[in-house]
């Protein structure tokens, strides 16, 4: 079985890949388990150092048609479309955050059209989509009202896999994903970013900056149950999505204070980097517009993942990635 996974170097796209490697196996669209043969990775970022004979990269612009054309070949049964730019890059840069977020999504979905057999299709959405006077617990009945130009392509590309799902171009599965925390790496432009520097950092020795007030809330999920829910996701029976082709995950609300507290009580005999608390009023305005919380019934009854509390996230990065992150930074 070969695959594609856009956004392939980044974060989640190389946990999924690692994790399809390691002997997860695909049901095709003919409720077959299969084993991948071959990941396509493809990416904006030039040079990666891949070892894995099974993984082909690929250096290209998911907004330009031609090349995803060539991307998505006749024998690809399956794409995970991660590519997106972030939420603050995507509302300092609205040109930019179009052409990558909907423009792009767009090609995707024209060149899965002309395969052979309608591939399974999983887009990663964000309850960045949801906005405006909100429950503090977002659920399935929730209207989407985005307040941010990356809520917005969000919810277009939502629209434009239910309506390729229903012309049977594809089989498309949307996951409105919580802010994802903790992540590997450096801080980025997100506006989420702060939710897993005020772990990772402090935890690796290093000081960290926290834009937002000790009582903003979040709705978090770990990268673990993320990749989890791709995999599910992707393996369900196309009837399971017969009441949508949208799915809101559940993530646990927990606001940076709480975070910062989680970080002391499992610091062992780690010495912490600092969280330095310095208020931006527009990271702040994106943040408080999006949901503290989500809950999704429908989810839960089609048996997907979910983290239990910041307790077993906080646990769960030192256990599999500090070790990594220190390396990242040079202090291990």
């Amino acid at each position: 079985m070969k695959i594609v996974i856009t956004g392939g170097l980044g974060f989640l796209g190389q946990r999924l890949c690692s994790t399809i490697l390691k002997g997860e196996f695909l049901i095709d669209s003919s409720d077959v388990k299969r084993t991948v043969s071959e990941i396509i990775l493809f990416d904006i970022v030039d040079n990666p150092n891949i070892a894995d004979d099974r993984i082909t990269y690929v250096s290209g612009d998911i907004s330009d048609p031609v090349q995803v054309d060539n991307l998505i070949t006749k024998d690809v049964e399956s794409i995970f479309h991660l590519a997106a730019i972030v939420s603050a890059d995507a509302e300092e840069n609205f040109d930019l955050g179009m052409k990558i977020n909907l423009d792009g999504t767009r090609n995707i979905l024209e060149a899965a059209r002309r395969l052979p057999q309608p591939p399974k299709v999983i887009f990663t959405s964000s309850i960045a989509t949801y906005g405006g006077e909100l429950p503090n617990t977002v659920v399935d009945a929730t209207k989407q009202s985005p307040q941010t130009s990356y809520g917005v392509a969000k919810v277009a590309g939502e629209l434009l896999v239910h309506d390729y799902s229903r012309k049977g171009f594809i089989d498309g599965r949307s996951l409105r994903l919580p802010t994802i925390s903790v992540r590997t790496g450096l801080p980025n432009k997100a506006a989420s970013t702060w939710a897993s520097s005020i772990i990772r950092e402090p935890l690796s020795g290093k000081d960290a900056i926290c834009p937002v007030t000790e009582d903003s809330f979040m709705a978090c999920m770990s990268p673990k149950k993320i990749v989890e829910a791709f995999i599910h996701a992707h393996n369900l029976p196309v009837e399971k999505f017969s009441e949508g082709r949208s799915l809101l995950l559940t993530g646990i609300s927990v606001s940076a204070g709480e975070m910062a507290e989680a970080v002391e009580r499992h610091k062992g005999n780690r010495t912490l980097g600092k969280i330095m608390w310095e208020h931006n009023p527009d990271i702040q305005k994106i943040v408080d517009g999006w949901p503290k919380g989500t809950f999704s019934q429908r989810a839960e009854n089609l048996g997907f993942p979910k983290d239990d509390s910041i307790d077993d996230i906080v646990r769960a990065f030192i256990e599999d990635d500090l070790d990594t992150q220190i390396a990242l930074y040079g202090t291990g």
